[in-house]
Order: structure tokens, then sequence, then C-alpha cells
């Protein structure tokens, strides 16, 4: 089978204090945020950090009921999920539910920057969140 996967595209981090991880990725390993953006839709603000072709993915709640909201009382702060480049959001994600594969999108939905998403349920993937990120053409 030929990898769904193309690249990573970000490695999402849950903060309590999106400010204080900003000015602590900039002061301790000069690294500067290259985009910002409320995703009203998962009541999160993120963000991201261009590392090489990646980016690292800050995210904070922007309201009680967000699933970042409820991660950050059960586990607190830390890795959040991965997010993995596809070519098309679509196949990748009718490919895994085709396996029986657990999604939690049926259907790819807007992300950030332009991009399609859809999240794959961490009991599927070995504990650990999954993203996957069609970039706009």
């Amino acid at each position: 089978m030929e990898s769904l996967l193309t690249d990573i595209d970000h490695v999402a981090i849950a903060v309590r204090d999106i400010e204080a991880a900003i000015a602590w990725y900039a002061e301790n390993l000069g690294a500067q945020v290259v985009h910002r953006e409320d995703v009203a839709s998962d009541g999160v603000r993120e963000a991201l950090i261009k590392v090489g072709g990646s980016y690292i993915q800050l995210l904070t709640p922007s309201r009680d009921d967000s699933t970042v909201a409820a991660f950050l009382e059960r586990r607190g702060e830390g890795l959040h999920h991965v997010g993995y480049r596809v070519s098309s959001c679509a196949q990748a994600l009718e490919a895994l539910k085709a396996s029986g594969s657990r999604v939690l999108d049926e259907v790819p939905r807007p992300g950030s920057r332009g991009t399609t998403i859809a999240f794959v349920h961490p009991k599927t993937s070995f504990g650990t969140l999954i993203e996957l990120v069609e970039e706009s053409s």
C-alpha cells in the first residue's frame, strides 16, 4: 500500500497560557510565530511556529466547553495531537474508515490556514490523536 501521508504538518501542544508559551519559544529557542488564528468551531486559539516545513501548533481553549479545555483539565499541558499532511483528506479518511479505523470526523471539515482536516480517534492509533491535513491549492 502506498502511504497516504505526505509530511508532518504540525505537532500540537495544549497550553493554558498561549502568550507565555509563545514567549518561552521565542526567548529559549529563537522561534517566532508565523500565524495566529481563533478557530471558533473548535473553541481554540492557535499560534503556529514554523520549524522547517512543519509547525509547532500551540493551542489554548477559547471557551470552557472545547475539547482542548477538557484535555487540559484531564491531562494538563502537553502533546495534544500530531497533524499529518495528506494529498486528499477525503480519500485518507475514507481509507481509514474502510479499514475499520475509528474517526472523530465522518467527513472532512475546514481547518485553520484554509486547510481541510479530519481527526482520527486515538483509540485507533495507539493512543495518539491524529489530524489529517490537506493544504489548500
